[in-house]
């Protein structure tokens, strides 16, 4: 049995198992991306070398709606190519290309869904009286880290190699907006080692918020309120060296994981999606715009049960 749209979607529950997505948050993305398929095919056909006319060649064996589809699924399942390949009936070469057009869109669609706290938004929500001292407004920011496959150069297999995982890894940094939920940034992907505080500084990130929206982290961004610009940082209180920690900490901390667990919630939403879970079978390319589809994904997941 060949998977198609058409017949896919009279399935609903198993459309949902393979796409992480409702049938109708499927067409929407769709409906977003499609124009912009269109724009890119025309580009790629009206290039100086080509000596065909646009429109010419033999027609690809996946319209465009399918071509979303396969990479929708190998994005939340990652199955190898040749495995979609015999799933559509299709070549693996034909799977390849048809990511490879659509992954950047998807990509593109992911950035066009994270949008920054609006600082003169009203506020819904008040913060415990423990955390009275940190900013109101915040981003959420913490990071994961996806395994990938060891690099034959010892020294370059070394610079992935993460002692907290004990494996080679890649390093991705999520921001959540506190209040919604929705994620507002993808960092580029680094090598695991790198200490969580130095990517938010080499991402640049607390520059680009909006003024009056701060940032805050866990015990690894200790010291994010001297890199924000305006101090607007927070991170919960370290035990004291050589001694017990005081009940005041305790209970502080306990507020402070209260509010940030917002962006634990939405990289584990984002990590169902097997592409960004197992190991990386694409040697550490492509790497950010997977992750940046997928947030698009999950972003849209969660409008919708706002909705």
């Amino acid at each position: 049995m060949i998977v198609r749209y058409e017949r896919l979607q009279r399935y609903p529950t198993v459309f949902k198992s393979m796409t992480g997505l409702r049938v109708a948050q499927f067409d929407e993305v769709v409906s977003d991306i499609l124009p912009r398929f269109r724009a890119a095919e025309y580009t790629r056909h009206d290039r100086p070398d080509r000596k065909r006319a646009v429109g010419g060649g033999p027609s690809f064996d996946l319209d465009p709606r399918n071509q979303i589809l396969l990479t929708v699924i190998w994005l939340r399942l990652y199955p190898i190519h040749e495995v979609l390949a015999y799933l559509f009936g299709v070549s693996d070469t034909t799977v390849g290309r048809a990511i490879g057009r659509v992954l950047p869109l998807l990509e593109a669609s992911g950035r066009d869904s994270m949008r920054m706290p609006d600082p003169g938004k009203k506020r819904r929500r008040s913060l415990d009286a423990l955390l009275a001292d940190t900013p109101e407004l915040v981003v959420v920011i913490d990071t994961f880290e996806q395994p990938v496959q060891r690099h034959q150069d010892r020294k370059v297999a070394d610079e992935y190699y993460s002692g907290k995982k004990k494996r080679h890894t890649l390093k991705t940094q999520v921001a959540v907006d506190e209040e919604t939920g929705q994620i507002v940034d993808i960092a580029e992907s680094v090598c695991g080692p790198k200490a969580d505080i130095k990517v938010v500084e080499e991402s640049r990130l607390l520059s680009r918020l909006p003024e009056g929206v701060g940032a805050i982290g866990d015990l690894a961004y200790v010291g994010l309120d001297k890199l924000h610009p305006e101090g607007l940082g927070a991170a919960p209180r370290k035990k004291p060296r050589g001694q017990e920690r005081p009940p005041e900490d305790i209970e502080y901390n306990r507020a402070f994981s209260k509010r940030r667990i917002v962006v634990e919630h939405s990289i584990g939403r984002m990590r169902r999606y097997q592409s960004i879970t197992q190991m990386d079978r694409n040697h550490r390319q492509q790497h950010t715009p997977r992750v940046r589809a997928v947030a698009g994904l999950v972003n849209r997941q969660r409008a919708w049960a706002a909705a």
